[in-house]
């Protein structure tokens, strides 16, 4: 179990209470979903976009497709997805694909799909590829309190 420095420092300095689920090697959040036996829709994805402004943390439930034409018209910016060399320089401390949506603890703004409130468990990836976070529903809000929210995803 390994939880990225700069999340767990984060979590601390919060005082969120979590828990870890480990699993088996995966490669995506959606299989960390289904191997952790935890419902695609209580896990929450970062896709990382930039633009001229810079850089921001699209939140999404694994099982969701960001609509990038959506998202765009939300924040009113031409966005790009980053490229892996932009994101091991971003999140220097997870491996490429386990990022943490967690946009505060690496001094990113994140935008949170709406479909994303409301659930009694959120759980997300804690910075490598076998270890997620879950937290109850008051200490997901409290992560995402900074948070941008709109309507942006369609389930895949």
């Amino acid at each position: 179990m390994t939880i990225a420095r700069k999340l767990n420092k984060f979590l601390a300095d919060n005082d969120i209470q979590f828990e870890t689920v480990t699993h088996v090697l995966t490669g995506s959040s959606s299989m960390s979903a289904e191997v952790a036996s935890v419902s695609g829709d209580d896990l929450a994805k970062a896709v990382v976009f930039h633009d001229d402004e810079g850089y921001v943390v699209a939140v999404v439930p694994s099982t969701h497709r960001v609509e990038v034409h959506t998202l765009e018209k939300l924040l009113d910016r031409d966005l790009s997805l980053v490229t892996e060399q932009e994101l091991d320089v971003l999140f220097a401390d997870c491996e490429i694909g386990a990022v943490p949506p967690v946009g505060p603890a690496y001094g990113l703004p994140v935008v949170l799909d709406e479909s994303l409130k409301g659930h009694d468990r959120m759980h997300f990836e804690a910075g490598d590829h076998r270890t997620l976070i879950s937290v109850n529903s008051q200490n997901f809000a409290k992560l995402m309190d900074t948070a941008t929210v709109g309507s942006f995803s369609h389930h895949r």
